[in-house]
Parts: C-alpha cells; structure tokens; sequence
C-alpha cells in the first residue's frame, strides 16, 4: 500500500483520490477527527459523493462521545487491510495524525513518538504534587509497570503514562501484542512538501471555504444533538474556536483568524515532525505529480510480481 503524508492543506486528500481513480485503490483515511460522526465540515471529510465513487474506510466509526485512540485505530485499520488484500485491492493510506500511520506501520511500541501536549500536563501535575503521586497514579492505571519502575524515576513513569494517554494500552499490553508479530506492511509513504507562502495561502482559502459551508451550523448542531463543548474532538483546532464565537466570547472574525493562526502553528509543528522521519519521498503535489504517479504505479507493479 501507499502512505500519503504531509502537513494541512498540502493536498494529501485530493492526491488520495487521484490515486485511487488511476491505480484502483481503496483509500484508508489515517485521521483522528474523520472517525467521528457528525464533525464534517471542520474536519475536511471527503463528500459524500467521493466517498460513493472511491470507497473510504475508517470514517465516521464513532460517536463524538466515544473513546477513540491509535491503538483502536491500528485494530481498526489491521482489519479493513487484511480484507482489502485478501480481496486483491490496492491501498491509500491519507490522513494528517501522522501517529496513526506510524503506530500502523510500525506497531504501537515502537509507533509511539513523544507527545508534548501530555508531557506538559503530566509535568504540571508532577509540579503540584510530586513524583510520588505520579508513580501512584501509574500504579492505579498500569500496575505492571509501576511495580518495576522506581517511584522517583520520573523520566519512566512519564514515558508509561504518555503510552496509555496516547493509546489507551498499557506499555505492558502493548508489548505483548506485538510480541511475535510482523507490524511491517510492504508501504509506500510519500510526503507532500510547498513553499510557504503557498501552503499558508491554501490554509486562508481552507479555512474561508469551512465557513461559507456552514462550520457555524455544523457546531450549533452538535451542541443541539447534546454533545458537550468540552469533548476532545470538539477541542480541535476549528471547532474550540467556533464553539468560542457562539458563546459570545469572540466574534466570527475573530474566529476565523484564530484557527488561521493555530492551523499555521499546528503545521509548523507537522513540518517538525515529518523532517525526522526516515524514508520518505518528498514531492511537491503540483511540480512533481508526473514523477510522483509514476513512483507510485512502479511500486504497485513491483509488489503484485512479488
């Protein structure tokens, strides 16, 4: 299969679909918003009329409420696979939570890169009150790996409590999933790269498109269906900042220049990211896409040989 990554508002979507009409595939969507139903507008979600012509997977598979993490995401995603290969379908894995495509090519140990949101958390909270009442903390969530980490060794009790945060597993339990088996899959992970100015650009004109589709209405809904303001995925960038807005704390243009702002921060932090991953093919979505479709179709054909 193929892996597409690159920050948001590269065209990691649009190049999924074109994939997927030149080469046939089916498209694994490797997003952490997508899974939720009724977050359409703010999460960039394929049409519907898209997802009717090239088939999608792993969209909409939970409730706003629901837990969802990477390892849900890696079970989820190992089973469309299996399927999808059993059946003889080339694959396009596209989404911007590049821990899903990681935790799924790699496995969820090995997966699990640094998360400074949970650290900075977790280091406040040690601030307030102590490595003590953090080793307990651990030992009330994952009493197996407390009961071998010292109570002041505080570099090992964050680590263990970051893995669970991140995939609701304890390190124990992810290590005796992978145990013994292959996480590799033969993939493909390609990353879109642009200049600046052009990728900020494609973030103003995204962003103006959410709300003359109607990100408003879409919030309000989701406040109407009874889903509280303080769930995770309503604490995205885009809906924290409408949610603001509808409140009566900001106005819409306020609004909208603050999730302008923080998808341009979340870039930046995408683009950190992605410079220190291994093996991936770096093409710019609009000057490369000749070299880049042919890459593609090379490596299809090379792994049907096989």
């Amino acid at each position: 299969m193929v892996a597409v990554l690159g920050p948001s508002a590269s065209g990691k979507s649009d190049l999924a679909i074109d994939i997927a009409r030149m080469f046939g595939a089916e498209i694994l969507s490797a997003d952490s918003l997508q899974v939720y139903r009724h977050l359409d507008i703010g999460t960039a979600k394929p049409t519907a009329e898209l997802r009717y012509n090239y088939p999608h997977h792993l969209i909409d598979i939970v409730e706003p409420d629901e837990e969802f993490n990477a390892g849900l995401y890696r079970a989820a995603a190992a089973k469309v696979i299996d399927a999808l290969h059993s059946s003889g379908k080339r694959m396009v894995v596209v989404g911007g939570t590049f821990l899903y495509v990681r935790v799924l090519l790699n496995g969820l140990v090995e997966g699990i890169p640094a998360d400074i949101d949970i650290r900075d958390s977790l280091r406040r909270e040690r601030a307030s009150y102590g490595d003590g009442w953090m080793h307990t903390k651990l030992r009330l969530i994952d009493p197996h790996s407390a009961g071998k980490i010292h109570p002041n060794d505080y570099v090992r009790i964050e680590r263990a409590l970051e893995a669970y945060y991140l995939t609701g597993t304890t390190m124990a339990e992810l290590r005796a999933q992978q145990s013994g088996e292959d996480t590799l899959y033969d993939c493909l992970t390609v990353c879109l790269s642009m200049d600046r100015e052009d990728l900020w650009d494609r973030i103003e004109k995204r962003t103006d498109r959410m709300v003359e589709r109607g990100l408003v209405d879409e919030v309000k809904g989701l406040g109407e269906m009874g889903y509280s303001s303080c769930l995770k995925p309503l604490q995205s960038i885009g809906y924290k900042e409408i949610i603001r807005h509808i409140k009566g704390e900001i106005s819409l243009d306020e609004a909208v220049e603050l999730i302008k702002r923080d998808t341009r921060r979340l870039v930046k932090r995408q683009m950190t990211w992605l410079r220190k991953e291994e093996r991936l093919m770096w093409f710019h979505p609009g000057r490369d896409r000749d070299a880049l479709m042919k890459t593609i179709e090379e490596f299809y054909l090379r792994g049907e040989r096989r």
